[in-house]
C-alpha cells in the first residue's frame, strides 16, 4: 500500500469501524483468557482438584504467552495486521472451545498454552493498526478504547458465563470459544486492501526485519526503556489483578459482600480515568504538544500516583487502604493507553509490531513474577505490608526507565546497522 493511501485511510470514516473491531475482538480476547478462572470453581469440585492444581492451569496461559510475544510481533510486521490477528484469533477460539473436551490435566494446560498462543498476537496487532491507520492526535482514544475491552470482555464472561459453568462447564467452554468466531468475517471482509503488507513479495521482504535481527533492537535504549517501564507497570497491574480480593478479605477484614463491591469498583473508576486520559492527551496532541513528550508525561505521572500504593498498605483504617489503593489504580489508568501510544510513537512503522512484542513481553515478565512474590512476601511476613512496598518500589524504577532511557527515535534493524556503517566510514 502506498503512503499516500495509507495518509487517505487515516481521513477515513470507516478508520472508526475498525477501532470497534478492535474493542470487539480484545473483549472476546479477554472473555477466553478469564473462562478458565470463572469455570475454575466447578471443575474443582467436578474433577477433584485441589487450589495448587488449578493455580498450575491458570497459569499455564502465560508460560506460552510471554513467551511469544516478541515472535507475535514480528510476524505482525511481516504478514500485516489483518491476516496475523484472523489467524490468532482463529488458533486461540478453537483451542479454547476444546478445552472442555480435553480428557486430562495434561490435556487442559496444553490447550491453555495453545490460547497463550493464539492471544500473543493480540497486542501487536492492535498496536500496529493504530499506528497504521489512525492519526498521531487520535492514538490516545483508539487505545484507551480496546483497552476498555479488556475490562468489559473480563467482566462480561464473569458476569454471564457462571450461569453456564454452574450446570455444564464443558458447554461453557464450547459455546465460549465458537461463538465469537463470527468476529473474524467483519473482520477479514473489512481489512481487505487496508494492510501495508502483503505475504511473500519482495517489499515484504524488504520492510520486514529477519526475527533473529529484530531481537538486537532491545540494544537501543528507547527500546530498553519501554521493556523495563512496561515490566513495572504491568508488575503492579498483576498484583492488584491477582490479589486485591485476597488483601481486602485476609488483610483488612472485609466480608465477601464488602469484598466483591470494594475489589469490582475500583477497576470501574480505572475505566473511566483510562478513556479520559486517552482524550486528554490526544487533545494535547492536537494543540500543537510534542507527541512523544505528553505521552511520556502521562506516563510518568501515572505511575508516581501508582506509588500511593505504598501508603495503602502501611495505614491502619482500611477505609483509608481502600481510597489509596483506589486513586493508585487509577493512576495506572493514566499510564494503561499512553504506555501503547508511546511505543507507536517513538517506533520505525515497519517495527512498530516487533517493539509492541518486546513491551508486552516485559510486562508478562512481571505478571509472572509478581503474583508469586507477593504471596512468597505475605506467607513470610505475615502482612501484604512490604510486599506492596516492593510493588511501589518496582513503580518508581519504572518511572526512571521512561524518563532516562526513552529520548529518541527507534530505528528498524536495517536503519539502525546504516547508521552504524556511516560512522565507521
Amino acid at each position: 500500500m502506498s503512503s499516500a493511501s495509507t495518509i487517505e485511510l487515516k481521513h477515513s470514516p470507516q478508520r472508526w469501524y475498525l477501532a470497534a473491531l478492535l474493542t470487539t475482538g480484545m473483549i472476546f480476547c479477554y472473555a477466553h483468557r478469564s473462562a478458565l478462572g470463572v469455570a475454575a470453581p466447578f471443575m474443582i469440585k467436578d474433577l477433584g482438584l485441589n487450589s495448587a492444581v488449578m493455580g498450575i492451569l491458570l497459569s499455564a496461559f502465560f508460560w506460552s504467552y510471554a513467551l511469544m510475544q516478541v515472535p507475535a510481533g514480528w510476524l505482525v510486521d511481516r504478514f500485516g495486521v489483518r491476516r496475523s490477528y484472523a489467524v490468532g484469533f482463529l488458533f486461540w477460539s478453537l483451542a479454547s472451545a476444546a478445552t472442555g473436551m480435553a480428557g486430562s490435566l495434561v490435556g487442559v494446560a496444553s490447550l491453555r498454552m495453545a490460547v497463550g498462543v493464539g492471544q500473543s498476537v493480540s497486542f501487536p496487532a492492535s498496536a500496529r493498526a493504530v499506528a497504521n491507520w489512525f492519526q498521531e492526535s487520535e492514538r490516545g482514544f483508539v487505545s484507551a478504547l480496546y483497552l476498555t475491552g479488556v475490562r468489559v470482555g473480563a467482566a462480561l464472561v464473569g458476569a454471564l458465563g457462571v450461569y453456564v459453568s454452574r450446570s455444564n462447564w464443558k458447554l461453557f467452554f464450547l459455546l465460549t470459544g465458537l461463538v465469537p468466531l463470527i468476529w473474524l468475517f467483519p473482520w477479514m471482509r473489512f481489512l481487505k486492501g487496508w494492510d501495508d503488507r502483503r505475504l511473500g513479495t519482495a517489499s515484504s521482504a524488504r520492510s520486514a526485519e529477519s526475527f533473529l535481527s529484530s531481537l538486537s533492537l532491545l540494544k537501543q535504549r528507547t527500546v530498553l526503556g519501554i521493556f523495563l517501564g512496561f515490566f513495572a507497570y504491568d508488575y503492579a497491574w498483576y498484583v492488584y489483578l491477582t490479589w486485591l480480593p485476597g488483601y481486602l478479605v485476609i488483610e483488612r477484614g472485609f466480608t465477601a459482600r464488602e469484598m466483591g463491591i470494594y475489589s469490582s469498583v475500583p477497576y470501574l473508576v480505572m475505566s473511566v480515568i483510562i478513556m479520559l486520559s486517552g482524550v486528554l492527551s490526544d487533545w494535547m496532541v492536537r494543540r500543537g504538544a510534542p507527541e512523544i513528550r505528553v505521552r511520556k508525561s502521562f506516563v510518568i505521572v501515572g505511575l508516581l500516583i501508582g506509588c500511593l500504593i505504598i501508603p495503602a498498605g502501611m495505614v491502619e483504617e482500611k477505609m483509608t487502604a481502600i481510597w489509596l489503593l483506589t486513586v493508585s489504580l487509577c493512576g495506572l489508568g493514566i499510564c494503561s493507553p499512553n504506555t501503547w501510544t508511546l511505543t507507536q510513537a517513538v517506533s520505525a512503522k515497519n517495527v512498530v509490531g516487533t517493539v509492541s512484542g518486546i513491551q508486552n513481553f516485559g510486562g508478562n515478565l512481571g505478571g509472572i513474577l509478581a503474583p508469586a512474590l507477593t504471596g512468597f512476601i505475605a506467607h513470610a511476613t505475615h502482612s501484604f505490608a512490604l510486599a506492596l512496598g516492593l510493588t511501589g518500589a518496582v513503580l518508581i524504577a519504572g518511572v526512571f526507565a521512561y524518563w532516562l532511557l526513552i529520548s529518541e527515535q527507534i530505528r528498524s534493524v536495517h536503519e539502525d546497522t546504516l547508521t552504524t556503517a556511516k560512522k565507521s566510514e
